[in-house]
This record gives structure tokens, C-alpha cells and sequence, in this order.
């Protein structure tokens, strides 16, 4: 219990005095060093606050940067998308005209076709291979060419157009990406450090494995401004050659067309002046079987006026047999009654006869000649309605465009 209330002990005042003087150096020591970690800590934030603004600064610089190279890229790329769609408008014009132009040949196939079907109803000597027979069949095959070189021209022309829609395609995907990048860059711009939104992202500066290069960046846009570019040059050959092949496949036909009518109005008019010279015929061929038919009445007329003589040659004859006795002599009287009788006979048989004979068989042959070109005529008849109605009418309500 003493030990408890032992008084502390006591130290010397020298041992005070420097007590209080270490306190006061530890103290001014732990200040200087404070002092020396404020300075520093304020120069460390204000290097920091420079280089976060600097750093800020250059990103905002880049960001922008970049938001006028995709403006940039996004430009171009609206651009060739305007001209492929602008290709492909002009392209489906085209095919437009290709499949009309296509349907309008394959009308003057038939139309062809038809007047080489009517031709072969024309009967007798004009059923013959001449010259419209034959433009027709070349025209068949000019036809028949044009439609093939057409149907595959629409065949390409469809696919440049696959191409062209492709080419756009991409552009558009292209488009709507770089638009996407526009907006999101145009966030990241408006961003500040007090804007609401701001946070901490978990991997933010984690480089995924689908980045790509800028040069790969550029490399994409790039060829899908190549290929634009590639299949609109295309285009512009193709409807160079689809205007080309439109204009000279309509001459071609054109010219055979005219070609073929020259061939039919000439035939034609060889086939009326035909008819006209067989009408001719016919009617000198009628005259002239009026003209036999009138000898030929003569002949019997004359045959019929011999009958008389004959009859009074031959009574007398037969009276003269009845002399009686000596009186039956043959005198000069009973042999030119004979004579007489012998010689009309003669004639009639030798001359009216025969004539009448040969008038009769050449009145046949008359008969068969008007029969003939009777037949003839109305070939010639059937041939003109055939070439001039059926045929050349058909033929006119048709014309040939350059679609």
C-alpha cells in the first residue's frame, strides 16, 4: 500500500527544458514536411489537372478529328450510294425497254411466221419458193436472232442489277454504321465531367478482339466505294450497249421489214399483171370460141345445103333406072349424074366434114383453154387475197419502235 502512494518521479529541469525543445523540433520537423507534402501534393494535382485537360483536349481533338473523317467517309459513301441508285433507276428504264422491245419482236415473229403459214394455202403454179418466200424466211431469222441477242441482254441486264443492289446494299450497311459511330462520337463530345451519365465502366479500356485497324477501317469503306464505283462503270457500259443493240436491232428489223414489203407489192403486181394478161387470154379465148362456134353452125349450114343437090342428083339417078329397054344406056347424062353424086359426096365428107371435124375438136380445145385460165385466174385470185389482204394487211398494223 506504501508502494501504491510512492509519489512519480521527478525530473531534472534540464531534462525539462530539453524535452520541450525536442517537442518543438519534432514539432517544426513534422510541419517543414507536411508543408513540403502539401506544396507537392498541390503541384502534383495541378500537373495532373494540366495533363487531364491536355489529355482531354487532344481526345476531344481526336474525337472530333475522327467525326470528320466518317463525315468525310460517310460523304463519299452517300454519294456513290446516290449514283448507284440513280444507276439502277436508269438500269430498270432500260430493262423496261429491253422486255417491251423483246414482246414487240416477238410479235413481228409471229406476224412473219403467219404470212409464211398463209402463203402455203396458195395453190397450183403460184405455191412457188420465190422472192417474199424467201425475205420472209430471212426475216424469221432476223427476228429469231433479235429475240435471242434481246433475251440475253435481259438476262445481264438482270444480273447487273443483282450487282448494282449489292454494291448498294453494302453502302447502306456501310451508311448506317458510319451514321451509328457519327452519333455515338457526337455523345462522347458532348460529354463532361458534370454531365449526367457518367460512370465507371468495368473493362472500358479493354481492347476487344473485333477491333479494327484504322487502316482496315479505311480499307472497308474503301472497297465498297470500289465496287460502287466497279459495277456503276459496268452499268454505264451496259446501257451503252443496251441503247446500241435497241437502235440497231429495231433498223435491222426495220430494214428487213421493208425489205420484205418491197418484195410483196412487186410480187403483187407481178401477179395483177399476170391475172390481167390471162383475163386477156380468157377473152380473146371466148371471142374466139364464139367465132368457132359460129364456123362450126356454117359448116352444118353448108353440110345441110349439100343435102338438096344429093337428094335431086341421086332422084334423077334413080328415075334414069327406069328407062325401059335400049333406053337404059349409060349415057353421058347417067355418068355425070354419078359424077355429080361422087363429087358432092366427096366434098362433104373430105372438106365440110373434116372441117367441121377439126372446128369441133379445136371448140374442145377452146373449151379446155377457157377451163384452164378460168383455173388459173382464180389461183392468180387466191394468191392476191393471200399477199394483198391477208398477209400485207397483217403487216401493216404492226410498226416497229425504238423503245
Amino acid at each position: 500500500m506504501a508502494r501504491l502512494l510512492q509519489a512519480p518521479p521527478k525530473f531534472h529541469p534540464s531534462q525539462w527544458d530539453i524535452a520541450n525543445k525536442m517537442q518543438c523540433a519534432s514539432t517544426e520537423s513534422q510541419k517543414t514536411r507536411s508543408e513540403r507534402t502539401i506544396t507537392e501534393s498541390r503541384r502534383l494535382m495541378d500537373e495532373i489537372e494540366k495533363m487531364t485537360r491536355k489529355t482531354q483536349s487532344d481526345v476531344n481533338k481526336k474525337i472530333e478529328q475522327r467525326r470528320e473523317e466518317v463525315k468525310f467517309w460517310k460523304q463519299e459513301l452517300d454519294n456513290k450510294h446516290e449514283e448507284i441508285v440513280h444507276e439502277m433507276e436508269v438500269l430498270l428504264t432500260l430493262k423496261t425497254r429491253l422486255g417491251k422491245s423483246l414482246e414487240g419482236c416477238k410479235e413481228l415473229l409471229c406476224i412473219a411466221q403467219k404470212c409464211l403459214l398463209n402463203r402455203q394455202r396458195r395453190t397450183g403454179i403460184d405455191l412457188v419458193h420465190d422472192e417474199v418466200e424467201r425475205e420472209l424466211m430471212k426475216e424469221t431469222e432476223v427476228f429469231q436472232g433479235v429475240i435471242s441477242l434481246l433475251g440475253r441482254t435481259l438476262e445481264q441486264t438482270d444480273e447487273q442489277i443483282r450487282l448494282n443492289r449489292s454494291a448498294k446494299y453494302s453502302l447502306e450497311m456501310d451508311l448506317k454504321d458510319k451514321f451509328t459511330a457519327l452519333v455515338i462520337d457526337d455523345y462522347c463530345t458532348s460529354l463532361t465531367k458534370s454531365a449526367p451519365g457518367t460512370r465507371y465502366a468495368d473493362n472500358a479500356v479493354k481492347i476487344e478482339g473485333n477491333f479494327v485497324s484504322p487502316e482496315d477501317w479505311i480499307d472497308f469503306s474503301n472497297v465498297n466505294v470500289e465496287k460502287a464505283d466497279k459495277q456503276r462503270n459496268n452499268s454505264l457500259a451496259l446501257r451503252t450497249l443496251i441503247d446500241s443493240i435497241l437502235s440497231q436491232t429495231a433498223n435491222d428489223m426495220h430494214k428487213q421489214r421493208e425489205v420484205v414489203n418491197v418484195a410483196f407489192r412487186n410480187r403483187v403486181k407481178e401477179v395483177k399483171d399476170a391475172k390481167r394478161k390471162l383475163e386477156t387470154l380468157l377473152a380473146m379465148v371466148m371471142d374466139e370460141t364464139a367465132s368457132q362456134e359460129k364456123n362450126i353452125a356454117a359448116l352444118k349450114k353448108a353440110i345441110a345445103d349439100q343435102e338438096g343437090p344429093v337428094k335431086v342428083a341421086q332422084t334423077r339417078l334413080e328415075a334414069r333406072s327406069h328407062r325401059p329397054n335400049v333406053e337404059l344406056c349409060n349415057d353421058t347424062v347417067q355418068y355425070r349424074l354419078i359424077s355429080e353424086v361422087q363429087d358432092i359426096t366427096k366434098n362433104i365428107q373430105r372438106q365440110v366434114e373434116d372441117a367441121l371435124a377439126q372446128a369441133e375438136t379445136e371448140l374442145k380445145g377452146l373449151s379446155r383453154r377457157q377451163l384452164s385460165l378460168e383455173e388459173e385466174i382464180q389461183v392468180k385470185e387466191n394468191t392476191l387475197y393471200i399477199d394483198e389482204v391477208l398477209c400485207m394487211q397483217l403487216r401493216e398494223s404492226v410498226y416497229i419502235n425504238i423503245f
